[in-house]
């Protein structure tokens, strides 16, 4: 596992606030153990009862739109500012319980 890769579930978002806008990250697929379809982000959002402007909205609403990566937890209606670099992501998949502290994950 390189440093850019990290492992959660569809619920949680990644997302960067870039002097421009948001941007919100897609991602890749690792298991799809229902065989649910795969959803275009938006209706992603949909499915959790909101959308990418409200999320946006939240993610300025907790740190005043500062530049870095945030998480949303779309089913526990949840947001959080990770800091400037990429690998402040996974520190907070672990504060939050996300993603297992090990190395070997």
């Amino acid at each position: 596992m390189d440093n850019t890769t990290i492992y959660r579930p569809a619920y949680i978002r990644v997302i960067e606030r870039r002097m421009n806008g948001w941007a919100f990250r897609h991602g890749e697929p690792f298991i799809n153990l229902y065989n649910f379809p795969w959803l275009s982000q938006k209706d992603l959002y949909a499915t959790w009862g909101t959308s990418m402007k409200k999320v946006a909205i939240e993610l300025f609403r907790i740190n005043g739109g500062t530049q870095g990566y945030y998480l949303a937890d779309l089913k526990d209606r949840k947001y959080y500012y990770c800091g400037v670099d990429f690998s402040s992501v996974k520190i907070k998949l672990q504060e939050i319980g996300i993603m297992n502290s090990s190395k070997d994950v």
